[in-house]
């Protein structure tokens, strides 16, 4: 058993001693029913630590799993295909609620179901997207967790630049066709002339044409990389990873779970905080309120994580400045 799954089931007891009395006489009552649909396979570790707190979050507001609550899971939905057909599978088994993870994955739950409740936790410009009405009121049947605002791009930029000082050229990796690709590349655009950088979009859909343009961009010097969305790229992590060691590219990513994987730095949300409060927003729901009445939440904290074994391997030196701002530092 791994290390994380062993946490998992850690968490799983916790929340059972966190489940109240009062639920305790709801055995004989009909389990409520969520579906779970997530990008990522099972065995992902990123993936079982937020859906581990989302379970605790649920067991501290009485519900637990096999006694008033059953939940069927979709994994590995991180190609369009595969997502579409998870998102039949669920939405034919009727669930009360449904957590998804990501605003595309949420999209094409919209495509299936208008009815029943969905909760995100990290969609990209909800409203842009078309998945809620307004952040305020969403009022349709889905709501959730913004993963960020796109004048964060700017953000991504500096910190880039203060880890790698000699980078001139970004390009910035998106599929233009969702908004979590082309909203940030403004925000980079903009700042970059601050910064004394030249920032280009890479715009892809494909591991083949993500690799030549790679490859390519890399044949100049000065080169760095901003990732602007995961979800595009989840599928193609370790391949954007080893091809940033192979041509020795900073990359800037939007989430830690690249970095844990060998990135270099990830400045995003706190993955696990949504997973925390998306408990919160099923619970209600399960309890009688309409997510079109639930606003959509803006992040309340963003983590800086930073590793330095690539670091070293790229030959960079981290700032003390940096570091000390860091909430994690992978050694």
């Amino acid at each position: 058993m791994t290390l994380r799954r062993r946490q998992f089931i850690t968490l799983l007891g916790g929340a059972a001693a966190a489940w109240p009395l009062a639920a305790q006489a709801q055995q004989g009552e009909r389990p409520r029913f969520i579906g779970v649909l997530m990008s990522n396979p099972a065995d992902n570790p990123t993936t079982l630590g937020r859906v581990a707190v989302f379970l605790q979050g649920l067991g501290e507001l009485g519900w637990m799993v096999e006694r008033n609550l059953r939940i069927e899971y979709r994994w590995n939905a991180s190609d369009a295909d595969g997502a579409r057909k998870a998102a039949a599978e669920l939405v034919a088994l009727a669930p009360e609620v449904i957590l998804v993870d990501t605003g595309i994955n949420t999209g094409i739950l919209l495509e299936t179901t208008r009815s029943i409740p969905i909760v995100f936790t990290t969609a990209i410009d909800p409203v842009g997207a078309g998945l809620v009405a307004s952040l305020a009121r969403p009022g349709g049947n889905a709501t959730g967790f913004a993963a960020f605002e796109f004048g964060l791009g700017a953000k991504w930029l500096e910190l880039l630049k203060e880890i790698a000082p000699r980078a001139s050229r970004v390009a910035i990796l998106r599929d233009p066709s969702v908004p979590a690709g082309s909203a940030p590349f403004g925000a980079i655009q903009g700042a970059a002339p601050s910064f004394g950088v030249e920032a280009t979009p890479i715009d892809t859909r494909h591991v083949d044409e993500l690799e030549r343009a790679i490859t390519a961009f890399a044949q100049r010097p000065n080169g760095a990389l901003i990732l602007a969305a995961p979800a595009f790229a989840v599928h193609s992590r370790d391949l954007i990873i080893g091809l940033a060691a192979r041509h020795r590219l900073p990359v800037m990513f939007p989430s830690r779970q690249f970095v844990d994987a060998g990135g270099l730095i990830s400045y995003g949300i706190a993955g696990t905080d949504q997973y925390r409060l998306a408990a919160g927003y099923v619970d209600r729901i399960l309890r009688g309120e309409k997510p079109g009445d639930l606003p959509v939440q803006a992040p309340a904290k963003y983590e800086l994580v930073i590793n330095l074994k690539t670091a070293k391997s790229l030959g960079l030196t981290v700032p003390p400045n940096v570091l000390a701002r860091a909430d994690e530092v992978i050694e």
